[in-house]
């Protein structure tokens, strides 16, 4: 076994998770500080242009996450292999396709814009403001796609203090330019746009010095390698797989809130505050199934399947440990919680009435989120894929059945369903995965 798939302790877990559950914190924050300083405008068309721009942009660049997650997958089982080379040629090919996928959203800005609104109409006066937003932000896309191949390759190298440096850099500056471009020079919604945009390629250029050492050398330039027709298969079907199940999985979320707008405002408005929980849930969960893809990738390099079941093995126990905590802290908490995020008292009441589902939802939850980590380490997506379209299949099952029976309870039960049924097949498929890694 190599160094690098040596010694998993509970420190190297702890090591690789909690930088990324304090960068994951600072995430909800900067969305926090761009709409009190846009606020501050005193008119509503700003905060709307702003959100909807942000939610736009967020869409689009969220197809891009397969680069996070196949880069920390294949370059983990890289490192674990002693390849060193082939580390630096993924991070390559990488950011080629960031470079080429942000100048083709910069070059067909305008058509963009126009599905976007199409899908999102909005009232004159938000759509003006929103578009000046997004021609700005779009400049920034190129950086933004590069930066999950950075983060990638950071948490498959162990690097996950850089992960946080990173975002503490990019958030701090791009709430220190925000609160100047707009509450000081008085540049309105532009501004809020154009600190953004400066933050994300200074990200850009931060990232790419936290990995240096992937360019040592000329390793990194070596095309032959960089466009091996081979291993640029190989990184199309990984990335292709993790698209189709993140695509599938995030269709069945779009499903839940839409089903609940049909409810009604009340309780469309209740599981919005109750989402935030399961993002609460996800940032902190995030970590260890982090840990779990950079030691999983690391032994299965290596090919030493009694590492690579410790290493699922340690991870998932601080995981699972850390959703039992989450679950205390919503039923003791969760009701001083919603009085924080709602004001309207119905939306408090409605919002109490399913507190024991966001209770139950971290451990519920915590197999899918822990054997997603396991599986993107292995590379193992074909089966993460197809977990993904039968666990979307019972569930659209489960809302067509519970939906009409037990009305929002229904809802919040299909969603656990959902859960429930991707920790159920990833498990099935665990044996299977362990048995190929020696």
């Amino acid at each position: 076994m190599t160094a690098a798939a040596s010694a998993i302790t509970n420190r190297r877990v702890l090591a690789i998770a909690v930088p990324i559950v304090l960068s994951n914190a600072t995430i909800p924050i900067l969305g926090a500080v761009d709409t009190a300083v846009v606020g501050q405008l005193g008119q509503a068309a700003p905060i709307g242009a702003v959100g909807l721009g942000a939610v736009i942009l967020a869409t689009i660049y969220w197809v891009f996450g397969f680069l996070r997650m196949g880069t920390t997958g294949m370059v983990a089982q890289a490192r674990g292999a002693g390849e060193t080379a082939e580390t630096g040629a993924l991070l390559m090919r990488g950011l080629l396709i960031a470079a080429a996928a942000g100048l083709v959203f910069v070059a067909g800005q305008a058509a963009v814009f126009w599905a976007a609104f199409r899908v999102a109409p909005a009232s004159p006066e938000v759509e003006r403001l929103a578009r000046a937003y997004l021609s700005i932000r779009i400049w920034g896309a190129p950086a933004t796609i590069a930066i999950y191949a950075l983060t990638g390759w950071l948490i498959a190298m162990e690097r996950t203090r850089g992960v946080l440096t990173l975002q503490l850099a990019m958030n701090g500056l791009n709430v220190v330019l925000s609160v100047t471009f707009v509450l000081v020079l008085g540049w309105g919604v532009p501004g809020v746009a154009a600190a953004t945009l400066i933050a994300e390629w200074t990200g850009l250029a931060i990232g790419l010095w936290l990995c240096r050492s992937a360019f040592a050398g000329d390793r990194w330039r070596d095309w032959a390698r960089v466009f091996d027709p081979k291993r640029l298969r190989r990184m199309a079907s990984v990335n292709g797989d993790i698209l189709i199940r993140s695509v599938v999985l995030q269709a069945s979320f779009t499903a839940f809130m839409f089903f609940g707008a049909g409810l009604g405002d009340v309780t469309l408005a209740a599981n919005q505050v109750l989402l935030q929980f399961l993002s609460i849930t996800a940032y902190a969960l995030d970590g260890f199934a982090f840990a779990a893809e950079a030691l999983v990738g690391q032994t299965r390099g290596v090919r030493d399947r009694a590492a690579l079941r410790r290493a699922a093995i340690v991870a998932s126990e601080w995981g699972v440990g850390s959703s039992l905590l989450l679950a205390l802290v919503f039923v003791v908490a969760g009701p001083w919680l919603v009085d924080v995020m709602a004001t309207a008292p119905a939306v408090r009441t409605e919002a109490r009435a399913y507190l024991p589902w966001i209770a139950a939802a971290p451990v519920v939850g915590i197999a899918a989120w822990m054997l997603d980590g396991i599986f993107i380490g292995a590379t193992e997506t074909r089966a993460m894929r197809n977990a993904a379209m039968v666990s979307v299949a019972v569930y659209a099952a489960a809302i067509a059945i519970l939906l009409p029976a037990f009305g929002n309870h229904g809802l919040w039960a299909a969603l656990m369903v959902l859960n429930l049924t991707r920790g159920i097949t990833l498990g099935l498929r665990y044996p299977a995965l362990e048995a190929r890694a020696g």
